[in-house]
């Protein structure tokens, strides 16, 4: 794993790299391997870049786009991490819809769609079960306690190290949700971080040691690159 820190000046400067660094990443996965793969994150701090991403002139064709986690709400929900995406980006742009492999939430089962949604990434990516395929580049929030994709603090998730696809829980709110295991097989994974909030658990993230299990975005060690890019309000403090 190769880690790059970069405190940028704010939100703006913050997606102005991000959109530097995929566009990079785009380019050389299109080169070597004819696509490039991307998981997209929820929240706020994204939906500029998703924005930004929408303005380029890309070979849609080639891309394609997955979640690294969803709530366990319909599509046209407002909470849907897909639907914000879809707003900010994908309806913009002449992408396949085929190209568009969205977590399903349908069957009233989380258990069931996590399954059925590893076994879509199986055939994508025709991998036997137990093999962890590698995405181009894994986008991930953090939340001020420290979560990354819907893998929370002493939460079953965590545990989980043989699927690419899990159940998260929030607060007795089911998600489905990348294992930690699998971000890892990524190519790239890039870290988005604004706000002074963030400070606290991005100290512990950074600390040379403290318990995984309560900060779970210590557990993202890719095998690839992984990029921290925060506004100076979050990495102010930071001890690099």
């Amino acid at each position: 794993m190769n880690k790059t820190v970069e405190i940028l000046a704010d939100q703006p400067a913050l997606v102005k790299r991000a959109l530097e660094l995929i566009l990079s990443k785009l380019e050389t996965a299109i080169e070597q391997r004819g696509q490039f793969t991307i998981a997209l994150s929820g929240g706020s701090t994204p939906k500029p870049l998703y924005e930004a991403i929408a303005n380029q002139k890309l070979p849609w064709d080639k891309i394609h786009v997955f979640w690294g986690d969803e709530r366990y709400v319909a599509p046209d929900h407002p909470d849907s991490n897909e639907l914000m995406a879809r707003r900010a980006w994908l309806d913009k742009v002449a992408i396949p819809a085929a190209n568009i492999h969205a977590m399903p939430t349908s069957s009233a089962n989380p258990v069931v769609d996590a399954a059925k949604h590893e076994q879509h990434l199986q055939e994508f990516f025709h991998v036997a079960p137990g093999i962890f395929p590698s995405l181009d580049v894994v986008l991930l929030g953090m939340g001020d306690d420290a979560h990354t994709a819907s893998l929370f603090p002493h939460t079953e998730a965590l545990k989980v190290r043989d699927r690419l696809v899990t159940v998260g829980n929030k607060d007795n709110n089911l998600r489905i949700t990348f294992t930690y295991p699998f971000i890892n097989a990524a190519r790239n994974v890039i870290f988005l971080v604004a706000g002074a909030n963030k400070r606290p658990a991005l100290g512990q993230i950074f600390a040379p040691s403290a318990d995984d299990f309560a900060y779970p975005s210590r557990l993202i060690k890719p095998q690839g690159e992984l990029y921290w890019l925060l506004d100076t309000p979050a990495g102010l403090e930071l001890k690099l």
